[in-house]
C-alpha cells in the first residue's frame, strides 16, 4: 500500500511534531526547574555600575529575575527578548560566573543591551536559588509569590504572556 503525501498529512505530521516537541520540552522543563527557598525580596543588590536594587519595592507588581551568562550560547540568544520586556516589566538580571563588572558592562555595549545586571561572580547568587542551568528565568506575581520558572530558552511571547498570567 502506497501513500500519498498530500499537503494535508504534510501539515497534520508537522503539526503532531511541534505539538510532540511542545510536551518534551515542557517535561524537560519540569524535570530540570530549581528547587526555589530563597525570598528575592529580602535580598540587599547592586548592579554593575555599583547602584543599589531595592528589591522589596518591587513586590506589588510583577517581576522577572533572569539567571544568564555571557558564556552561554543560549542566553545570547535570548538577551532581545528579555531586552524587550524589560522597558515595560520589573527584571532583574544576574551575570553568572560571567567576569568583572567592567567585562559584563563591555559585553552590554557590544550586545547593545541597557537592562542592569548584578554580577553574581563568583555564583554565590545562582547557588542560593540552586541554578544548575543557563538561562533561568523565575517569574513572581503582584503579591511576591514564585509562579513560572523556566530552563532554558523563553520567547517573548512567552515572557509577555505570563507576565499578563501573574497580574
Amino acid at each position: 500500500m502506497s501513500s500519498k503525501w498530500s499537503l494535508k498529512n504534510i501539515i497534520k505530521e508537522v503539526a503532531i511534531t511541534v505539538v510532540m516537541l511542545f510536551v518534551i520540552a515542557m517535561v524537560i522543563n519540569y524535570i530540570r526547574q530549581p528547587d526555589i527557598n530563597e525570598d528575592i525580596y529580602r535580598l540587599e543588590l547592586s548592579d554593575t555600575y555599583n547602584k543599589k536594587i531595592h528589591v522589596y519595592e518591587l513586590q506589588h507588581e510583577p517581576l522577572v529575575v533572569h539567571f544568564w551568562a555571557t558564556w552561554c550560547p543560549t542566553c545570547k540568544f535570548e538577551a532581545s527578548n528579555i531586552e524587550s520586556i524589560a522597558s515595560k516589566y520589573n527584571v532583574i538580571t544576574i551575570a553568572v560566573n560571567s567576569g568583572s563588572n567592567e567585562e559584563i558592562n563591555s559585553y552590554m555595549k557590544e550586545h547593545d543591551l541597557s537592562y542592569s545586571v548584578i554580577n553574581d561572580q563568583s555564583g554565590a547568587l545562582a547557588e542560593k536559588f540552586n541554578i544548575e542551568a543557563y538561562p533561568t528565568t523565575l517569574i513572581y506575581d503582584g503579591e511576591g509569590s514564585l509562579k513560572f520558572s523556566e530552563v532554558g530558552y523563553s520567547t517573548t511571547l512567552g515572557l509577555k504572556a505570563r507576565l499578563e498570567l501573574v497580574k
